[in-house]
């Protein structure tokens, strides 16, 4: 049984969690890449990794879509320190994730767009703690941008 999984941040190809490089250390089967995406959210900066916070007011999250097995959710959750029912920074949740079109396809009715029902990780908004809003909506786009921080 497959599922759909939306990353946004450390998990994203050639980022610190990269998910194929994290599956493939574990001799996991490879993600399969689907596609460019966003869902609703806003974006904080925690330094080195970013958090997601769901929010209705029309603001979307970049990423990316993958198709795992279920043995990918278990290091998914390990590395993201979620635990069921247990008080964690990220909460496994299912959503709705708007696939983008490829760059080469032929325009398209916004209306029609195709959505996933895919697994991500959004924070706890209680356990926000110090970690900063940022307008962006691509943590990795934001991430290159920013100014490395002295003594790095």
């Amino acid at each position: 049984m497959s599922i759909y999984v939306f990353v946004y941040g450390t998990l994203r190809a050639g980022e610190i969690n990269d998910l194929a490089q994290a599956a493939a250390r574990r001799r996991l089967p490879a993600a399969r890449y689907v596609g460019p995406a966003s869902v609703p959210g806003r974006l904080v900066d925690f330094g080195d990794w970013p958090g997601l916070i769901p929010v209705e007011d029309g603001r979307r999250v970049r990423g990316d879509v993958f198709q795992v097995e279920p043995a990918l959710i278990a290091l998914m959750d390990e590395i993201e320190e979620y635990a069921p029912g247990k008080p964690c920074c990220f909460v496994r949740r299912e959503v709705a994730a708007r696939l983008e079109s490829p760059p080469d396809a032929p325009a398209r009715d916004p209306a029609a767009a195709r959505y996933l029902a895919c697994q991500y990780y959004p924070i706890d908004p209680s356990l926000r703690g110090a970690a900063v809003d940022i307008a962006a909506d691509d943590w990795v786009c934001y991430r290159r941008a920013r100014p490395v921080p002295e003594g790095r």
